[in-house]
């Protein structure tokens, strides 16, 4: 199977809420076909997901928009510090507010780590007309220890500028602000009970759940605690010789497993 992405995407900046937030599209404008709307980890941003959404709209035929959230890539900046409740903010107010401005009816959700909580949040909390389903790799939806110390480790390695020189790239500007909003607000003593299993009954719509067996920033629990409480229920994967990014360590499998997820899930799915 080839990895190779198709043609070059259509990138500018959405207005959303006031800040000017960057996208990159890819495939089908919504109206003529669903879109996978991508929703980035803790330290990512558009160019972060690298071929990977090319790919997959390839596969299914779908349109896929990327964005990157405030503080984030080329994306107007955000206030520091972040809260805690960062991630629902961005799941019950931004996300809804984007998918109006970007013109999105038939969609899923597609996110990875921080992106997939807040995609439980916005799925549970406040899914929008036309939302078929949510995949999820690498979800939190309860803090464990094993996150918070890998967590608190990148601080070393962004302090001794390792880890500084590697953001840049695809932050910029925001490299300071992607980074600390994220590390501050995760290894804040308040999010110590930070939880979001109380959207998982509410998720109406089908759900696929991808982990890595070396998933350095959380354990099984995670994924078997969205299995015994999605609404819709939970299609689970654990992938070996997989760490916390499943789309760049096993991209391969997961392609595969995205798509057939996607593919019955055809035009005119609701939200519940």
């Amino acid at each position: 199977m080839s990895l190779r992405a198709p043609a070059v995407a259509r990138t500018g900046f959405l207005e959303v809420l006031g800040v000017r937030l960057e996208y990159a599209w890819h495939g089908p404008a919504p109206g003529t076909a669903p879109t996978l709307v991508f929703l980035h980890e803790g330290l990512g941003c558009v160019g972060l997901w690298r071929d990977f959404p090319a790919l997959l709209a390839a596969r299914t035929g779908w349109g896929a928009l990327v964005y990157s959230r405030a503080g984030y890539g080329a994306s107007d900046p955000a206030a520091l510090p972040r809260p805690v409740t960062y991630m629902h903010e961005e799941g019950l107010r931004v996300l809804p507010a984007l998918l109006a401005e970007a013109g999105i009816g038939d969609h899923v959700l597609v996110g990875h780590s921080d992106g997939a909580s807040i995609a439980i949040i916005h799925a549970g909390g406040a899914p929008q007309p036309g939302l078929g389903g949510v995949i999820l790799a690498a979800p939190h939806v309860f803090t464990e220890e094993i996150g918070i110390r890998a967590i608190a480790a990148t601080g070393a390695a962004y302090r001794d500028g390792s880890l500084v020189a590697r953001l840049s790239r695809w932050h910029g500007a925001n490299t300071d602000a992607a980074f600390r909003g994220w590390h501050d607000a995760w290894t804040d003593p308040g999010f110590g009970c930070w939880n979001i299993e109380e959207y998982l009954p509410r998720l109406r719509v089908p759900c696929l759940v991808i982990q890595g067996e070396d998933d350095e920033y959380g354990t099984v629990a995670q994924i078997e605690a969205i299995g015994r409480a999605a609404g819709a229920g939970a299609a689970l994967h654990l992938l070996p010789r997989c760490g916390h990014s499943p789309h760049r360590d096993q991209p391969g499998a997961t392609l595969d497993l995205m798509a057939a997820f996607v593919r019955p899930l055809a035009q005119g799915a609701t939200a519940q």
